[in-house]
């Protein structure tokens, strides 16, 4: 019973490492594709634009992470790498879908949902094209998550 849970307990490990790092990732895409540093937008300039995307980002993320966690069947370093994948897969594509959408929109996409059009000085308002992006972002993680089983 002790070493199940040393084990299990390892894998948990193993796996929150692997997701920490594809939201880590899934932060630093939505940092390169939108313009200024999106910390201090959303943590010291309260820009509600930045912050949902960003949310919707890794809420996406974090259900494909757990559905490639949930469905994997096989041992520990294949559900380490099938989950790695997945997770990747789905940044990738939600990067392509922020980039298509840039190109059938006026203006740049990336300026758009972090720009001033709608921001008070608290945060107030923001872009509604932040409402496309984020749920594009959760379709597609859920296309994804599906795609899994």
């Amino acid at each position: 019973m002790l070493n199940e849970l040393i084990e299990e307990g390892g894998a948990a490990l193993a796996y929150g490492a692997v997701g920490v790092a594809l939201l880590a990732l899934g932060f630093l895409v939505v940092e390169i594709t939108t313009p200024g540093k999106l910390g201090r937008q959303i943590w010291t300039e309260h820009n509600r634009g930045a912050a949902l995307i960003l949310a919707a980002k890794l809420a996406g993320v974090g259900a494909i992470v757990t559905t490639a966690i949930a469905a994997s069947e096989d041992g520990l370093a294949e559900g380490l790498a099938s989950t790695a994948v997945y997770g990747v897969l789905g940044i990738v594509i939600m990067t392509l879908a922020f980039y298509l959408l840039d190109l059938l929109t006026p203006g740049s996409l990336g300026a758009t949902v972090v720009g001033e059009e709608g921001q008070t000085p608290t945060g107030g308002g923001m872009a509604p094209a932040c409402w496309v992006v984020a749920a594009t972002d959760l379709a597609i993680a859920a296309i994804v998550a599906a795609a899994i089983y």
